[in-house]
């Protein structure tokens, strides 16, 4: 298998095996046997068809953690992410999560002819569009409610709330009636034909409405339409911006009525607003504007922010459950009682880890969406 086009896009032939990248690692430091060094000797050494049959290329988090402290900027995420193109390609995948219902699901949204009612959720109160020039991508959000309801997580509460602070803010915004999965989950979990599909579908949909921007409240969706579909298609003539960003941007010139908020809140960084697209600001001047609320930053945060410990619905083992542990101690340490994310699925993970018996009621924390709380605080 030719692995020629690896080393000129991932820059792993600069790599002078450090292991810095292995000690500042999320997943090494609580699983021993995982480490990005050793899976780049094993290519280096020739071993691909070995890599490619190593059950620890799945367990990468991809959350860019790595390349904080590599002295020679080596894209291991996008190694991996390589890696596991050609591995699927063997016949070798990923141990999915939840009996890989959420990947079907996905790829069930490939077909040109699915006709979805996706719009049930969205209530009288909340102003919608057919046409205009602001469209909101929901994702996965009504899935996810459904799917994960045992967990009592309300993820369309986030899509509400954010079409509520649009609302707010004087803006009807497009909803498109047969929108997909972004394809973020497929595209990193080797899958690319599937994430093609996904990709074209979505974008011949939005060319329908001819939007000049697409607000987002998902860190992954926005990720995956600002860097890998303008990758696979282009610049588009569209703005894409998420929802902190578009609300922080309004603060400067509109009074968003924000109400007193008693209370500490601490926020997270999810991996692909944060060390993928660099998105740091915006969510701190939301909650740093809102009167009477303390804002408490982790120890970890922004660039050096921990993972929530699962990525791409695979691999959701005691290892992850040991770095969301970790992460949700930092937020208690620090004195907050809510912990904010702009993250459906850090919502879902970090909720999740809270229900396990590892951790007494006292030492838990409120987990809540950035919009979610945002909006709560504009009533």
């Amino acid at each position: 298998m030719n692995f020629n086009g690896l080393l000129k896009n991932t820059n792993v032939n600069s790599c002078i095996e450090c292991g810095k990248c292995t000690g500042n690692c999320p997943v090494s430091r609580f699983n021993p046997n995982f480490s990005p060094r050793k899976l780049l000797s094993t290519f280096f050494n020739n071993d691909q068809d070995k890599l490619l049959q190593n059950e620890l290329i799945w367990s990468c988090l991809t959350c860019g953690m790595c390349r904080v402290r590599c002295p020679m900027d080596v894209k291991f995420t996008d190694f991996t992410k390589i890696i596991r193109q050609k591995a699927l390609k063997t016949g070798t995948e990923a141990n999915c999560a939840h009996g890989g219902a959420l990947q079907s699901m996905m790829k069930i949204m490939t077909s040109e002819n699915l006709n979805q009612n996706k719009m049930e959720w969205i209530t009288d109160d909340l102003e919608i569009s057919e046409t205009g020039e602001i469209l909101f991508f929901v994702g996965c959000l009504p899935y996810f409610d459904t799917f994960f309801n045992e967990l009592k997580v309300d993820t369309l509460a986030i899509a509400k709330s954010a079409i509520h602070i649009l609302n707010v803010l004087g803006i009807k915004p497009v909803i498109l009636k047969n929108e997909r999965c972004c394809g973020h989950d497929l595209l990193w979990a080797g899958d690319v034909d599937n994430f093609k599909k996904l990709a074209e579908e979505n974008i011949t949909e939005i060319n329908k409405i001819k939007p000049r921007k697409i607000i987002f409240s998902c860190a992954e969706c926005y990720r995956t339409f600002k860097l890998d579909y303008q990758e696979l298609m282009g610049p588009f003539d569209f703005e894409m911006m998420h929802l902190s960003e578009f609300i922080s941007e309004k603060m400067e010139n509109n009074n968003l009525g924000l109400k007193k908020v008693e209370g500490c809140v601490t926020y997270h960084d999810p991996c692909r607003l944060g060390r993928h697209l660099g998105v740091y600001e915006p969510p701190r001047k939301i909650l740093n504007a809102i009167p009477d609320l303390k804002y408490v930053e982790m120890p970890k945060n922004k660039v050096n922010a921990v993972c929530c410990g699962t990525n791409l619905w695979i691999n959701c083992d005691k290892y992850s459950r040991m770095i969301q542990n970790y992460r949700l101690k930092m937020g208690r340490q620090v004195g907050s009682n809510i912990m904010l994310t702009s993250c459906p699925k850090c919502y879902i993970h970090f909720t999740c880890a809270m229900q396990g018996e590892q951790i007494p009621d006292k030492e838990k924390i409120i987990v809540k969406d950035l919009a979610v709380f945002t909006a709560e605080a504009m009533e």
